[in-house]
């Protein structure tokens, strides 16, 4: 576990839980949230690392959009998919943190915008998320230097990808990194109820009213949207980072142990006192790049060096 938050962490609290609760709060239009992010994101100008190219492009025909470091030549391959409960959320929302990824550990992030619900229900962004695989494939990648990552539903869909990979008999990337993985759409974990108090942004309310618009009819438990009931064996190395604060904590705790359980290795990394995909204030929260930086030295020890 880390140390105690920092006093910039501290002081930005109030601010989170202003800016990204309103996102989450229950009973309000898909449409009405997708902008309110886009407000936050605009607002919070989350610096991106110099020197960093961004380039749209497809795989498949998903589209993403490539970050890389223009100040080296860049040697692996990160795989990332944004977080949003499947139904907001877009890859440039995500440049502050991809583009430290790509820096620290020399790789080129493929940022995923794949589709989302309620337009597009289970199993849409996971075949997109499995398309984009194989098109890295495709492009003759050596999959031994991509890792796959995600950020809450991002996780989940990470996860939805490698045991996809798995299943297809497709060479399997070198590892997972995983910012609070969203992985029980059936919200079963202790902590949705305990830490209710402690949680900046997220409501089980929303979650609740996300996971029905992306499930549509499938159940909960159907392992692709909810990979805690998947069979977990063979799994890559996997690299998870969550706060104790927030409601998706046991989605990582209670996944970690079913990981090890089925063989798996597992580094699991609990931090205090922060919120939910802090990550994402990258360049603006110290805990933000120290966690970053902790995931880029994981791709670094897994991933192969093209």
């Amino acid at each position: 576990m880390s140390q105690r938050p920092s006093l910039r962490a501290l002081a930005w609290r109030r601010p989170v839980r202003w800016l990204l609760a309103p996102i989450f709060q229950a009973g309000r239009s898909v449409a009405l949230r997708r902008r309110l992010l886009l407000r936050v994101a605009a607002l919070t100008r989350l610096p991106v690392v110099r020197c960093t190219k961004i380039a749209a492009d497809t795989l498949r025909g998903v589209p993403i959009e490539w970050v890389s470091s223009t100040r080296q030549t860049p040697r692996r391959v990160l795989l990332y998919f944004h977080g949003g409960a499947y139904i907001v959320g877009a890859a440039r929302i995500y440049r502050a943190v991809n583009a430290r990824l790509a820096d620290w550990a020399q790789a080129r992030v493929a940022a995923v915008d794949y589709r989302l619900a309620p337009e597009h229900p289970f199993p849409a962004a996971s075949q997109d998320a499995l398309d984009a695989y194989r098109g890295l494939l495709e492009r003759g990648i050596d999959p031994a230097t991509i890792v796959l990552g995600g950020d809450s539903a991002g996780g989940g869909l990470a996860l939805a990808c490698a045991l996809q990979i798995r299943d297809a008999g497709l060479p399997a990337p070198a590892a997972v990194v995983l910012f609070s993985p969203w992985t029980d759409l059936g919200l079963r974990g202790e902590s949705i109820r305990s830490h209710a108090a402690s949680e900046l942004v997220l409501d089980a309310d929303t979650l609740r009213e996300a996971a029905a618009a992306y499930l549509g009819a499938q159940p909960a438990d159907t392992p692709l949207a909810s990979p805690m009931y998947a069979d977990l064996h063979g799994l890559p190395p996997l690299l998870i980072q969550v706060a104790d604060t927030e409601i998706l904590y046991d989605d990582a705790l209670r996944f970690a142990e079913r990981a090890q359980a089925a063989g798996g290795t597992v580094e699991l990394r609990v931090w205090h006192g922060l919120w939910h995909v802090w990550q994402a204030f990258a360049g603006k929260l110290p805990e933000a790049d120290a966690a970053l930086r902790e995931a880029a030295a994981f791709i670094v020890r897994h991933a192969r060096a093209a």
